[in-house]
């Protein structure tokens, strides 16, 4: 299929401007920014790579959580480092307050004209974020609080720490993440697949790229090997289940206006297993880390609540599995709340009605809706403890096996990772079958019958844009 992509011109012009465009983000993403001292950053980075106890480990967590989504760039204070985080979470803000502010609701039911308003919101909410996050930021780096194994005495990060330097340091860091936004709507425009998701697949890849090197430097060939092949099971039940879907039937009648007809034919509803795709994990991931934060923050090793939250509430630590116990729970909790707000069963069944449809047997209307419920709450179980044992799969495998709590190789990012790949797939081959039919350049001989147009119905499970993974 890649050989036939680059065979065709289109296609293959749209994949190197992909490629390109990611090649710019990883050289942002490697670049240093201004008024760090890059020697002194490599070698602090290095020492926190192992992690650490107490308010030490929860801080440790926290960081390879977010420098997972920055493909490293994060620990390295390059001009990317806050990377697509502030857009990723602007998106999910929007689509949550999209279901409770009726200013939304009525901009998203207004088509293609509210969805752009919105993503104008997404915009410049993405900005604030990047404003707020980049000024803790290079506050954290110059008070020595980001890397808590190495002392700012004698490795200082910022060495001339004044006003002049640090603003500088904001304003790129913000300006990075204006850029990938840029060139993420750049990929969608004019590249492969959706842009957003493509730059999440390209943090995580080149994370997991560094967490097999670690692992290969610290514990040999061997357990390399057996990661390795570990990590191929799990990637293999993931696009097994990814792919599953219920399919359910809709007959649409036919219909005669002027002198052409509609509908007459049968097609279906694809109903996902994981309908909610990565949402909810990464919803329990950032709430779990909101005391590990505040530990590593606020609190010191003396405190009661401090010492509690560095036996329970961090991943392989404590006698009673308090951490994964809440993961567990949280992840079912989220996938129900989140399927609740994006698929809406009586909006798909109203749509279908206004346009001729029925699922056959079935009444339109708020019978077809009480089935379209039924069957999403039945998905959403499967679904949900689903999504719930491929996240901690990885932690508990990875713990027997003596690797700690790598990041890299979590249930996250290889959500994520399968998810955009198959994605990506699904537009290539999209791609190459629109240049496969000869009468999309070349008309017919003669005028024949227009073919029965079958409209689509509306109000199908979506995700956010940057998380457009499942």
């Amino acid at each position: 299929m890649f050989a036939q992509a680059f065979r065709t011109p289109d296609v293959r012009r749209k994949l190197l401007f992909t490629l390109g465009i990611i090649v710019l983000y990883r050289f942002g993403a490697t670049l240093p920014a201004p008024g760090i001292s890059a020697a002194n950053v490599r070698y602090c980075s290095g020492l926190s790579s192992g992690g650490g106890t107490g308010s030490q480990g929860t801080a440790a967590n926290l960081y390879a959580m977010l420098n997972l989504f920055s493909g490293g760039s994060l620990l390295h204070i390059t001009v990317f480092a806050l990377s697509i985080m502030p857009y990723i979470t602007s998106s999910i803000i929007l689509q949550l307050l999209t279901e409770v502010i009726p200013r939304l609701r009525t901009l998203k039911d207004e088509g293609q004209a509210g969805q752009a308003k919105i993503t104008q919101y997404t915009r410049y909410l993405t900005v604030g974020l990047a404003v707020a996050i980049a000024a803790t930021y290079v506050e954290t780096a110059r008070s020595g609080s980001l890397f808590s194994n190495c002392s700012t005495a004698t490795h200082p990060i910022i060495p001339n720490p004044d006003i002049l330097t640090l603003g500088t340091m904001m304003i790129t860091m913000v300006s990075g993440t204006a850029v990938i936004m840029w060139m993420g709507e750049l990929i969608t425009d004019r590249g492969i697949g959706n842009g957003m998701s493509v730059m999440i697949f390209t943090s995580v890849v080149a994370g997991l790229f560094g967490g097999i090197e670690q692992v290969y430097l610290t514990k040999g060939i061997a357990m390399t090997l057996t990661l390795v092949v570990v990590v191929i099971g799990l990637v293999a039940c993931v696009v097994f289940i990814e792919q599953a879907q219920r399919r359910v039937p809709v007959q649409y009648a036919k219909r005669i206006t002027g002198r052409r007809v509609y509908g007459g034919a049968t097609t279906y509803i694809p109903m996902k297993v994981n309908q909610a795709g990565v949402v909810p994990v990464i919803f329990a991931s950032s709430l779990l880390f909101l005391p590990q934060t505040a530990a590593s923050l606020l609190g010191n090793t003396n405190q009661g609540w401090v010492a509690w939250v560095d036996r329970y509430l961090v991943p392989g630590t404590g006698a009673f599995p308090v951490y994964y116990i809440l993961y567990f729970l949280l992840i079912l909790g989220f996938t129900w709340f989140y399927v609740s707000i994006t698929f809406n069963p009586t909006e798909v069944a109203g749509n279908m009605q206004k346009y001729g449809g029925f699922v056959p047997g079935l009444r339109p209307g708020p019978v077809t809706a009480g089935y379209l419920g039924y069957v999403s709450s039945r998905l959403t179980a499967a679904g949900s403890v689903y999504l719930a044992v491929i996240a901690l799969l990885p932690l508990v495998a990875l713990g027997g096996l003596g690797l700690g709590n790598q990041i890299a190789f979590s249930g996250t990012s290889l959500l994520i990772v399968v998810g955009v790949g198959l994605d990506t797939v699904k537009a290539i081959e999209s791609q190459l079958h629109q240049h496969s039919y000869t009468g999309f350049l070349r008309p017919p001989a003669r005028m024949s019958a227009p073919a029965p147009k079958i409209p689509e119905p509306e109000g199908t499970p979506r995700v956010p844009a940057a998380l457009n993974v499942s």
